[in-house]
């Protein structure tokens, strides 16, 4: 017997991500224009470093509460009565180790081994990766495409539940697909949950990334009602351009709170205090910092996707959310090794599409949260590789 062997199953079989194969290829070569990963390349704003610097300082180094520091709790309800318009006490948010650690506690709080979990697709990898760890069968459906823009098809969604679907996960606006529900979409698919029965977990991480007329997308907030069960998966990773620091939020009815809790405890025993200071100064005086960062990426979004389109062979849409465009250039078939070409041959880091699941296997991803001239580079870089093609 091998070592593999000795090892759980679900493990083993856990797939490498497609995105960081490409990433791990050419990380650290000279020249590069990393688009690949969903990260700007704005470092952390000073008001944020000092708040941590001063908890440090201040000999906040102990255990802290697990489900997160009073101030920080009170500093996403206000920041959620600012930007979404409702009142939700301090005792429905809790503090976490990421927005991906978000959704493994959402996922073992709401299901259990066999049951299923639906999702759409095009998506961000890792949350079907880590509901098969936890021992849920995944049941993608594809949003459908055509003309650049990608829908969400309602009988095809309705056909994948089953008696043992226990939880639909809706990401919105949409990672990599940039997919926007609207607030129709959402009141439509809470009527599609409530008459199943089931959980619905929400990834509106995105949710300030919106590039209509409003100041956010439409969140679920907005359509729900007494006791939908409606858990939301958040991070300070995006917004305040916080990737390396590992912290982000459940938003969930207060009743489960305990469990919440209990999970954070024999997981991670809560979330470092000093992180946690500097998250709080994030949601108290980050919005001027927040609405740059969003500036900065509908800018880069324009210039990109007109740059692409430019070449009479590239089919994509400017995203209406999110920090990515989903595109397809003619000629190419295999995404994965075309990541590869592509970096090689232009330094411009791209994610295969067959990173994203069912539906996303003739696309690339770019995300565009960086400086305009840093992505004008890029553009020229890729409208050079696709004509030659």
């Amino acid at each position: 017997m091998t070592v593999l062997e000795t090892l759980s199953p679900r493990a083993v079989q856990a797939p490498e991500s497609g995105i960081v194969e490409v990433v791990n290829y050419a990380r650290g070569r000279e020249g590069l224009i990393p688009l690949w990963v969903g990260e700007g390349d704005s470092t952390t704003p000073d008001f944020i470093n000092r708040a941590a610097v001063a908890s440090l300082d201040n000999g906040e180094t102990f255990y802290t509460w697990q489900r997160g520091i009073p101030s920080l709790r009170q500093a996403l309800a206000d920041y959620y009565t600012r930007h979404f318009g409702v009142s939700l006490p301090a005792e429905h948010f809790y503090a976490v180790g990421s927005g991906m650690q978000a959704i493994q506690l959402g996922l073992q709080a709401l299901t259990s081994p066999g049951d299923e979990v639906v999702y759409l697709t095009p998506a961000w990898p890792n949350f079907a990766a880590a509901a098969e760890i936890a021992g849920a069968r995944t049941v993608p459906v594809e949003l459908a495409y055509g003309g650049g823009r990608w829908q969400l098809d309602f009988e095809r969604l309705e056909r994948a539940i089953n008696p043992r679907t226990k939880l639909l996960f809706i990401n919105t606006p949409s990672n990599p697909t940039g997919w926007t529900a609207t607030r129709e979409d959402l009141a439509a698919l809470l009527a599609l949950a409530r008459r199943h029965g089931i959980w619905i977990m929400a990834d509106e991480i995105y949710a300030r990334y919106f590039y209509g007329a409003a100041t956010r997308a439409p969140s679920f907030l907005d359509v729900m009602e007494e006791g939908d069960r409606v858990l939301f998966v958040n991070s300070f990773s995006k917004n305040w351009s916080m990737t390396g620091w590992r912290i982000g939020w459940i938003v969930a009815p207060p009743e489960i709170g305990q469990v919440i809790e209990n999970l954070v405890q024999y997981s991670t025993s809560g979330v470092a205090q000093f992180i946690q200071q500097g998250a709080v100064a994030a949601l108290n005086d980050g919005d001027d910092f927040v609405n740059r960062n969003i500036d900065k990426a509908r800018r880069s979004r324009d210039l990109l996707c007109e740059a692409l389109t430019a070449t009479n062979r590239v089919e994509t849409l400017k995203p209406d959310g999110a920090l990515y465009t989903f595109l397809r250039i003619d000629g190419i078939a295999d995404t994965r090794l075309a990541a590869i070409d592509i970096v090689d041959k232009t330094g411009v880091g791209l994610a295969p599409g067959t990173a994203f699941g069912p539906g996303g296997g003739p696309f690339m991803r770019a995300c565009f949260l960086r400086d305009p001239a840093l992505v004008a580079t890029a553009a020229e870089r890729l409208q050079d590789y696709i004509r030659r093609l």
